[in-house]
């Protein structure tokens, strides 16, 4: 009885570590499956950024690398902090780089990007020409370049997705037909002096074609010295001094930017003239410091230059990746200020 008793046991316990046995089978192959089938899960990530290989959204953040133009003016600061501020509100990955005023630098830049291979490109050129070696490695790596606040000279436009900022020409067609409104009925000489901005770049090219493209019709408006002076304050005064200098009689003073203007308003006094009163100026971009100056009848006209462009480019670069078809140019919505009128917008300028 004893026998068939540890029989029986051993019988039992032979069952039940063959049922284990099958349980821990079941489960490993279970689990198995699920990693084989992972890759073809709804919720797996896709491995690059905008959309992966069968068309779906990916979840890979966004790395965009926009090399920036310097720090020259506070038209800068104001573009650099609203791209910054615009990518961290969009979840992008910022690789930033200031040119510090040299094409070779935001050509280094832009090599850089490409070999950490960024979802996008964005920058905003020193000068117009020289970019399309740089641009088509670029394209060759298949990395979409957008343009910001200043164009190229590239003939081939697939080099570029959009171009996204101001038209300069509008902007000196605005400065010209406010200085031809204020002589129209001149009958003697207006001697007209011009501080332009980084030469070679596109806001001096673009800002002194549309100037003079609207003072041509009236002989009285003469521009008796043009020089550029970086767009920099320090160097707006230095060359106004030489103006200064070398003509006895400078009724206008048309300068590519606030900056600039605001140099020139410093070498005026100095020399004891009244900035708005014994010389007339006027100028482009609408920052704070320049609204001020306007708001205290220093500077006659202000042609504004919106530099808020954060939000329209991480929505272009949204759309680039998105595969989505989008203008080759995008202008900015911009204004244009009195004396009176710059009083008034001052309180409300967020730059």
């Amino acid at each position: 009885m004893k026998k068939f008793k540890s029989v029986g046991m051993v019988f039992t316990i032979a069952m039940v570590i063959l049922m284990l046995a099958a349980c821990g089978n079941k489960a490993a192959s279970s689990n198995n499956g699920g990693s084989g089938e992972a890759s073809n899960s709804p919720n797996t990530q896709a491995t690059t950024a905008g959309t992966d290989k069968s068309g779906g959204a990916s979840n890979k953040k966004v790395v965009l690398g926009f090399s920036q133009v310097g720090a020259e003016s506070g038209w800068r600061t104001a573009n650099t902090e609203s791209i910054k501020q615009s990518a961290k509100d969009a979840g992008f990955d910022l690789k930033f780089s200031d040119a510090q005023q040299k094409q070779e630098n935001q050509i280094k830049a832009i090599r850089s990007f490409i070999q950490q291979k960024v979802s996008v490109i964005a920058f905003s050129p020193v000068v117009e020409s020289g970019w399309d070696t740089v641009l088509q490695e670029a394209k060759d790596a298949g990395i979409p370049v957008i343009l910001t606040d200043r164009a190229v000279d590239s003939k081939d436009t697939s080099l570029y997705k959009t171009f996204i900022g101001s038209d300069f020409v509008e902007e000196g067609r605005k400065a010209g037909k406010w200085l031809a409104d204020q002589y129209k009925d001149a009958k003697e000489q207006v001697n007209i002096v011009e501080l332009q901005g980084t030469t070679g770049s596109a806001p001096a090219i673009d800002r002194k074609e549309g100037f003079e493209e609207m003072i041509k019709s009236n002989p009285n408006l003469k521009i008796i010295a043009s020089q550029t002076a970086e767009f920099t304050r320090a160097k707006g005064k230095e060359v106004m001094q030489s103006f200064l200098q070398a003509n006895k009689k400078i009724d206008v003073l048309y300068a590519h930017n606030d900056e600039m203007a605001l140099g020139a308003i410093q070498a005026m006094e100095a020399a004891g003239l009244v900035a708005g009163k014994d010389i007339k100026i006027i100028s482009v971009d609408g920052v704070k410091d320049g609204m001020t100056a306007a708001s205290e009848g220093k500077i006659n006209y202000i042609v504004e230059c919106n530099p808020l462009l954060g939000p329209q480019l991480m929505q272009a670069v949204n759309d680039v990746l998105a595969n989505k078809e989008i203008p080759q140019r995008i202008v900015t919505e911009e204004s244009a200020f009195t004396s009176d009128e710059a009083k008034a917008a001052l309180p409300d300028r967020k730059y």
